[in-house]
């Protein structure tokens, strides 16, 4: 967690995590301004397989598409952050919802997890009595992606790393 918070240090962002019983807040707020970039809510939840990280939100302001860092890059210092959280609180497990908004945005979240790590396990429509608890934990529609936590760690650890410990 040293590493992912000092990196972003590095790329002027400040990132708290808040927690109130399984709750999580993540805030990810500019340095130079401490206006809030973006934030994550979830929850962590135990379930037949063990814990498992539900990342409920992740909502990025409409400012950041302006900036010269990326909002896949604020979204990724976000979610490593989370990814973290839950891998200290024994989670073996993520899951979240790729929103299905508008088809060209779903599509660019769903290319953006994929490449992250996560992978599709069910499309949530709306059309079948299956998606109603889907939709009911979700509050909408979209693809529902899982991610193992140890192997997003890996796959993603040294992009935090600082060049001091490299």
């Amino acid at each position: 967690m040293s590493d992912i918070l000092a990196s972003s240090k590095a790329q002027n962002l400040d990132l708290q995590l808040q927690t109130l019983g399984p709750f999580f807040r993540i805030t990810a707020k500019t340095l130079e301004t401490n206006r809030e970039l973006g934030r994550a809510e979830g929850l962590i939840r135990v379930w037949f397989g063990g814990k498992i990280l539900h990342l409920d939100s992740i909502r990025l302001k409409r400012e950041t598409l302006g900036m010269e860092r990326s909002i896949f890059g604020i979204g990724l210092f976000i979610g490593a952050v989370a990814i973290r959280y839950g891998y200290d609180c024994g989670c073996n497990t993520a899951e979240l919802l790729a929103i299905n908004d508008s088809d060209l945005y779903h599509s660019k979240l769903v290319r953006f997890y994929r490449r992250i790590g996560f992978k599709a396990v069910h499309e949530v429509t709306g059309s079948t009595i299956g998606d109603m608890p889907h939709m009911l934990i979700w509050g909408g529609i979209g693809t529902r992606m899982d991610a193992s936590i140890d192997e997003l760690l890996v796959k993603w650890c040294t992009r935090f790393k600082s060049r001091s410990n490299v």
